[in-house]
């Protein structure tokens, strides 16, 4: 098995400001970038830091895709 964790680029609207010094803490994401209530990060390997991050906001959609390794190591 690779030791290569998959990096996930991640775009999430919030009903209102989204959680940012949350996610930015979150082990595995890196990237954050906020656009009022859309917040797109990169994610590297298991999601549920990133998940963990968002309790308790409202969350109205969520789209991830693999993140190509130029993204990936901005």
């Amino acid at each position: 098995m690779s030791n290569d964790q998959p990096t996930q680029r991640v775009e999430v609207s919030f009903v209102g400001a989204p959680p940012v010094q949350q996610v930015r803490r979150a082990s595995g994401v890196s990237g954050v970038e906020v656009d009022g209530t859309v917040l797109r990060c990169l994610v590297n390997g298991s999601f549920q830091p990133f998940l963990e991050a968002l309790r308790g906001y409202e969350v109205i959609s969520l789209q991830a895709g693999s993140a190509n390794k130029e993204q990936a190591s901005e």
